[in-house]
């Protein structure tokens, strides 16, 4: 099957999660995720914000993405976007083809198997791995042979897997230790340190040493770094790795309240059920190619994904 599949968008009433979330961000004066954007359209109805026409039943489905469609993505314009991302290992192409985009405010997820193609495809959008073939784009520039600090300047941030923050330092060291790096003056690094210490519940932990927290709380202030440069995309890779429940469902919140701001995530991780949870839709990756791409509704009813990837019983 060499075509990718795809459904509609449910209503937002029907999401686990609902429109939900617990973080704010204030209006910051310099260039924010969190000012208007929109949804990503594939097949577009100008009436219904993120309408892709259903294979079956060729019908148009309400959207849940927040947001209208930006002008310039229904040129086809968006925040981030692969075209025909091509990777070859001496004789083996372990990515053929991989076509994607992420709208603005939509969390997108990237799904497949061990060695299916989907970690390098995903590095490659974050610029750790160079295509063999294909381009990436960041609001329609083409970046595919910038490092990952020319990505970030153009507001690409990324959050791996591995833990990364100071561990001997205090967490508003952490915060301080990103944003004195921008050229922003004094006064706005202390606002925006103070705005991110409140918005991720981690004020009270401002002279606490890294390496003393939680689990939960040292994923909080991870996120809070990755925001300090004020990015409009964010890559998160295997976030719900090695969490326990409860982080889990903080972590959701956190995400969809990024979501909800009008920035634009993509989500790779093996944890199936947490990412089909709160996507907007996701990609299937097998064989290093895009073989399916829906919602999760339609990804958990889709015979080829179950095939594939899912398996027969599974259920969220």
């Amino acid at each position: 099957m060499d075509s990718p599949r795809q459904d509609g968008l449910p209503d937002p009433a029907s999401h686990p999660f609902g429109s939900r979330g617990r973080v704010s961000f204030p209006p910051w004066d310099n260039p924010s995720p969190f000012g208007p954007g929109g949804s990503s359209p594939h097949r577009t109805n100008p009436e219904v914000s993120e309408a892709p026409v259903h294979e079956a039943a060729g019908q148009p489905v309400p959207s849940r993405v927040l947001h209208p469609p930006a002008a310039d993505e229904q040129e086809g314009i968006y925040p981030l976007s692969a075209k025909g991302l091509v990777k070859q290992f001496g004789h083996r192409r372990v990515v053929n083809g991989v076509d994607l985009h992420i709208g603005r405010g939509e969390i997108v997820g990237l799904l497949g198997p061990n060695g299916a193609g989907k970690t390098t495809t995903f590095y490659m959008l974050v610029g750790l791995i160079r295509p063999t073939e294909g381009d990436v784009f960041i609001d329609g520039e083409k970046v595919t042979r910038m490092p990952m600090h020319r990505r970030a300047q153009k507001g690409l941030g990324y959050l791996p897997q591995e833990e990364s923050i100071f561990r001997k330092l205090t967490v508003e060291e952490n915060l301080m230790a990103i944003l004195d790096f921008l050229d922003i003056d004094p006064e706005e690094r202390r606002l925006r340190c103070e705005a991110l210490l409140e918005d991720f519940g981690i004020a009270h932990l401002r002279r606490t040493m890294a390496l003393a927290l939680s689990g939960g709380e040292k994923r909080r202030l991870t996120i809070a770094r990755a925001l300090a440069t004020a990015p409009t995309v964010l890559l998160l890779d295997e976030p719900f790795s090695g969490v326990d429940p409860l982080a889990v469902d903080d972590l959701q919140q956190i995400v969809l309240g990024l979501r909800n701001r009008g920035l634009s995530v993509l989500i790779s991780d093996h944890n199936v059920r947490e990412t089909l949870a709160i996507v907007d839709r996701a990609y299937l990756i097998c064989e290093g190619r895009v073989m399916s791409h829906g919602t999760s509704d339609f990804l958990i009813n889709d015979p080829v994904t179950r095939e594939l990837y899912l398996g027969p019983r599974f259920s969220m």
